[in-house]
């Protein structure tokens, strides 16, 4: 059966606008009609530019009929996170009004996507400065349980097939889990792969701009252009961007080798998950896969503790100005984060990136023997919606700056999702991609949340 034009893939969408199937106007119009019919249940967006998304189809089609093409992104509707700046288009960061703005520039991924002939359709639903505060969003398998945080939207709006493909932020959890909890691929690459020029900070050492999208190769095709230096981004990488053509055309047909995580991550979730990883990891063995149990370095509770400091010390500098000003308007878990934060002496802060650096340098070693290492990209599925859920399986790739996927491989026996988290070596997207395609299509593609969530 066909999919309806709201339900494309990015890769089969932009395959369709290239071949002249399909027209930028009709895909963008699809996808503003499913945002009319399961928005207000869901509110994932905050602002939908259905003017300014319709002129700039009318225009990517117009180029099309002349044969001019912007890039492998022509016609593609995306959405981004309210912490990305749009020219033109408010960011609210997820606040309530005090930190309202109008930037005049896109920020840097953006200004990528744009230039490749994406369709920015709007900004979507962030908790506070992409903090723990659970934003208003609804998980689309369940409206009682939550979507994760912070890119709340960005996970619901892509698994409720309001958009192909929405960017988003990890400092801790914040790409993996919400994918996670909403049955969608999230994939943070390398620190530094992305430029973060023009997405507002949390923690500058720690944050990541992620890609949610619903297959691994509509996460590589959005990465093979949004990958590269900015030098007006101090802590973009210089090195070359990741050859993915390859996963984004097909599946691999070498089988991974993957390394099975246990201690001290095991021991965080929750019967249901570590079964379900384990037969994850049966099944790909039997179809080839390398599959061993690993140990991770002595070092790695040190590590889960360090990015808390660093975490709390680094948001609380860059909001120390404003929450002069707006202390009593910050909501309750980002104004603590900001408190502690502010008391946290430097010799403590140095010594937490010391023991970031040591676990890198013993994790080198480990991660050479794999494609991957394997394991839950949260302690279970999405729990209720007070909180956003528990970000610690997430937290080395993030600590350490390795690039991560979370790809959909069943569902709960409450019928929400479940999926595994693969970690690679830095800058080895490629073979971090190639491996969870294998995955992909060993376990079969995730379905869609049911229409009556």
């Amino acid at each position: 059966m066909t999919p309806a034009l709201h339900a494309l893939s990015a890769v089969d969408a932009v395959a369709a606008v290239r071949a002249g199937r399909l027209t930028a106007t009709a895909l963008v119009d699809a996808c503003l009609h499913r945002i009319d019919a399961r928005d207000g249940d869901l509110q994932a967006w905050v602002t939908v530019d259905r003017a300014g998304a319709l002129a700039q189809a009318a225009l990517l089609d117009a180029e099309a009929r002349d044969g001019r093409w912007r890039g492998p992104l022509h016609g593609l509707p995306v959405g981004l996170k309210d912490i990305f700046h749009v020219a033109g288009l408010r960011t609210t960061a997820g606040a309530r009004g005090f930190a309202d703005s109008i930037p005049a520039e896109d920020a840097g991924s953006v200004a990528r996507l744009r230039a490749a002939g994406a369709v920015v359709l709007g900004k979507l639903q962030t908790t506070e400065f992409a903090y723990a505060d659970p934003a208003v969003t609804r998980n689309p398998w369940n409206a009682d349980r939550t979507p994760g945080g912070s890119s709340a939207g960005s996970a619901a709006a892509v698994a409720a097939r309001m958009v192909p493909v929405a960017l988003g932020s990890q400092t801790v959890g914040s790409v993996l889990r919400p994918s996670a909890f909403c049955g969608v691929v999230g994939l943070k690459p390398t620190y530094g792969r992305i430029t973060r020029r023009g997405v507002i900070a949390v923690a500058w050492s720690l944050d990541h701009v992620g890609i949610l999208a619903r297959s691994v190769a509509d996460a590589a095709l959005v990465l093979s252009v949004l990958a590269g230096h900015d030098p007006a981004d101090p802590g973009s990488l210089a090195a070359p961007p990741p050859a993915v053509d390859t996963v984004v055309a097909g599946v691999p047909t070498r089988p991974p080798r993957l390394g099975l995580v246990g201690a001290p991550f095991a021991d965080r979730a929750t019967p249901e998950m570590r079964a379900h990883l384990d037969a994850v990891a049966a099944t790909l063995a039997a179809r080839g896969a390398a599959v061993q149990k690993v140990e991770l370095p002595a070092l790695v509770p040190a590590v889960l503790a360090a990015t808390q400091v660093v975490l709390r010390a680094e948001t609380a500098a860059y909001h120390a100005e404003r929450f002069r000003r707006h202390h009593a308007e910050y909501r309750p878990r980002i104004r603590a984060a900001i408190e502690l934060g502010l008391l946290v002496p430097a010799p403590l802060y140095l010594r937490a990136q010391q023991i970031r650096r040591e676990a890198a340098r013993q994790m080198a070693p480990l991660l050479a023997r794999f494609d991957a290492l394997l394991m839950p990209p949260a302690t279970g599925p999405a729990p209720e919606p007070s909180t956003t859920g528990d970000p610690v399986m997430n937290a080395l790739a993030s600590a350490l700056g390795l690039p991560a996927i979370s790809v959909p491989t069943g569902l709960a026996a409450d019928g929400l999702p479940l999926g595994v988290q693969l970690v690679g070596t830095p800058l080895a997207e490629a073979g971090l991609l190639g491996a969870a395609r294998w995955v992909e299509a060993v376990i079969g593609s995730a379905p869609a949340p049911p229409e009556a969530a």
